[in-house]
């Protein structure tokens, strides 16, 4: 399809990229065959097109040979393809009068012969020049952004970018699944290398949170729904059920030590079931909100069966002695019920996290067979002076002569659980080299026992993290190079009696070695959340291949997601320390005030739009459209696209049975002709 237009002036520019392009494609021969096409006033090859000379020449060429169309073949629209519509409009020249060809990933990084690598950036070309033509005067829209953001998940990431949209004046509403905020680093000793006490650090930022005039804090609460769009999204959260009132409860305690169960008896999450609780508490001291939290599952004010409305019957079988305890307060509530709030949001900040490797998926590491395997998070609430044992280090099995609880003489620290496997994952977890040496140095300090470290490659980049590795030498911890192959209880000399015994080639001594240990550590890998793919679909985001969130591009839009508006932080997006949780929360936080304090954005104008007179309202294109920017009128019987929630992916436009659904930038006259310029090449 030949353009039948007239006056149209088309400047074609080359880039050599340096020799990115150059290297395989004629650039000086594919502008030279150029310049030979009909409508094509100039056609040049420049070294950097991107540059900001390369850029003037665009903006004079403009203005001298009163160009009315723009097309650069160079590389990735997605790097630059803003960059040349800017340089147009400087020109003079409406923005979507630019067309841009790919030559770079498209054809130079693909092919291997220069000459085929020529022919097809002509071809390529060819079909710009003859698209470029039909293009038309577009104008991007603004919608106005909600000041007020949202975070979800209340870990460091989380709190850290809370805090930063709340000092900046902004209001934000901070959602957690769990009672508390804190999430894994709340259950930390130490942190490495520097060994600072986690809880020192982290605290009082939760403290901060709880106070700060600009945060709402809905603990306990997940989202439910999410709907709208960049700068107006609508938000459902649902608020679970606390059996206590919030604004009434000013954390005594009194409900917790007044309890019928006397001793606590049901297993504690917060200690990774090495302790205990009782329904009625609190996850851990320093948790952000003071509140309990009344579990229905164990309280025996909770019958196991249910009303004709599905709620709890309430019993008195233990005389409701927390409610005698509470007093006038009056904050406990047994018939309080899920509640759903709805909010309004500009942005929104993921910030869900991570989910440790279940260690018993490697059944040779005897997880779950051998009551003295312990997870390296176990390791971590049994070394806390708040945990269940005080930071007392004792096996969960095996006694003194006397009975007293008996402490570990040799332990084994197993690294790569759940990492670097194929069985399992194939990823690096990136912290467990670092945690599994805090852990040696931990428990050498509690225990004074022999600790050996069995790994793969000590991966240590990290600020001080080399040196960390040097201390734990000099203090005598021993490392082993070579993949454990078992973990067993059966003993072949009269020293292994009574012990586990770790299997494992030792790679740099070349022979199998057998260690026998009171103890073993896994240190488990990180994986993404259970429900990574529900969060994925409510959020409208993308998942990698290993499950963790997508991020829009892993150099230069780290924390951006596809979805304009949400942003992703922290180990759901892959694993990472607490140094990078917190950096990529910041640099999350800052996007998400870019867009605040901006007031407004851009949308692009290459939305899909539907023609009233052609349109049959079949509905057809109600339940395709993945972005739900399609509504039906039943008033005109006509389905309508609403431009704010159209992304430009087009699946609309090719599925409607009509023909009336057109997108911008992709209109059939565009298509056809820039399929012809591929063909007309000879």
């Amino acid at each position: 399809m030949q353009s039948t237009k007239e006056n149209i002036r088309i400047g074609f520019y080359v880039c050599h990229c340096g020799h990115n392009i150059a290297a395989m494609v004629d650039c000086a021969d594919v502008a030279k065959y150029v310049k030979g096409l009909p409508n094509v006033v100039l056609s040049r090859d420049y070294k950097y097109m991107c540059s900001d000379p390369g850029q003037e020449l665009i903006q004079k060429d403009i203005r001298e040979y009163k160009l009315n169309r723009v097309v650069v073949a160079s590389c990735s629209p997605l790097l630059h393809e803003h960059t040349f519509r800017s340089a147009t409009a400087a020109g003079g020249l409406n923005p979507y009068y630019f067309h841009m060809v790919n030559i770079r990933e498209h054809d130079s990084w693909v092919h291997t012969d220069r000459g085929e690598a020529t022919v097809k950036a002509k071809a390529l070309a060819h079909a710009a020049i003859d698209r470029v033509a039909f293009h038309k005067a577009l104008e991007t829209k603004t919608v106005k952004i909600n000041p007020d953001a949202l975070v979800v998940g209340g870990g460091i990431a989380g709190i850290h970018a809370a805090m930063t949209l709340a000092n900046a004046g902004k209001k934000v509403y901070l959602v957690e699944r769990e009672p508390s905020i804190g999430g894994h680093m709340a259950k930390f000793d130490k942190t490495f290398p520097t060994l600072d006490c986690a809880a020192c650090i982290l605290t009082p930022k939760m403290s901060e949170v709880g106070a700060h005039p600009n945060i709402t804090l809905w603990s306990y609460s997940e989202v439910a729904q999410v709907d709208g769009y960049v700068g107006n999204y609508k938000v459902r959260v649902k608020r679970k059920p606390r059996y206590i009132s919030e604004e009434r409860c000013i954390g005594c305690m009194d409900c917790i030590s007044a309890c019928v169960f006397k001793e606590p008896k049901f297993e504690d999450e917060f200690n990774e079931g090495l302790g205990k609780r009782k329904p009625v508490y609190i996850p851990f001291p320093q948790a952000t909100p003071q509140i309990v939290v009344i579990d229905p599952n164990v309280c025996l004010n909770f019958k196991r069966t249910k009303g004709p409305d599905g709620t709890p019957i309430v019993s008195d079988r233990c005389k409701k002695t927390c409610v005698e305890a509470c007093g006038d307060k009056n904050a406990i509530d047994f018939t309080q019920k899920e509640e759903i709030k709805e909010i309004e949001v500009g942005t929104i900040i993921v910030a869900t996290g991570f989910k440790t490797f279940d260690s018993k998926r490697v059944p040779a590491y005897g997880y779950g067979i051998y009551k003295n395997v312990y997870t390296a998070l176990e390791i971590e609430r049994l070394v806390n002076a708040s945990g269940p044992t005080g930071g007392e280090v004792i096996l969960r099995e095996g006694k003194n002569p006397d009975g007293s609880p008996k402490h570990p003489k040799s332990i084994g620290i197993i690294h790569c659980v759940g990492s670097r496997d194929k069985k399992t994952n194939v990823w690096c977890s990136r912290v467990c080299c670092m945690y599994s040496m805090k852990l040696a140095h931990l428990l050498k300090e509690h225990t004074g026992a022999e600790v050996y470290n069995f790994y793969i490659d000590i991966r240590a980049p990290g600020k001080g993290y080399e040196e960390f590795y040097n201390k734990l030498l000099d203090e005598g911890v021993h490392f082993i190079r070579g993949r454990v192959g078992e973990v067993t209880d059966w003993a072949m000399t009269p020293e292994e009696e009574g012990k586990l015994v770790i299997r494992v080639e030792d790679t740099l001594a070349g022979y199998v070695r057998r260690i026998p240990v009171d103890m073993v550590v896994l240190s488990s890998g990180l994986e993404p959340q259970a429900d990574a793919q529900d969060v994925r679909r409510l959020f409208n985001m993308s998942c990698g291949t290993e499950g963790f969130f997508l991020e829009r591009h892993p150099k230069l839009a780290p924390v951006n997601t596809f979805t304009d508006g949400i942003f992703i932080a922290g180990a759901c997006q892959g694993p990472r320390d607490i140094p990078d949780t917190v950096a990529q929360a910041g640099a999350a936080a800052a996007e998400a005030l870019v867009l605040i304090d901006k007031g407004f954005v851009e949308q692009e104008p290459n939305t899909a739009f539907i023609l009233d007179e052609e349109c049959s309202g079949c509905k057809s294109c109600i339940p395709l459209c993945p972005y739900s920017a399609i509504l039906y009128d039943e008033t005109r019987k006509k389905a309508h696209i609403n431009e704010a929630l159209c992304k430009g992916c087009g699946t609309c436009v090719a599925a409607c049975p009509s023909g009336s659904i057109v997108q911008n930038l992709f209109e059939d006259e565009q298509i056809f002709s820039e399929i012809q310029g591929v063909l007309a090449y000879d």
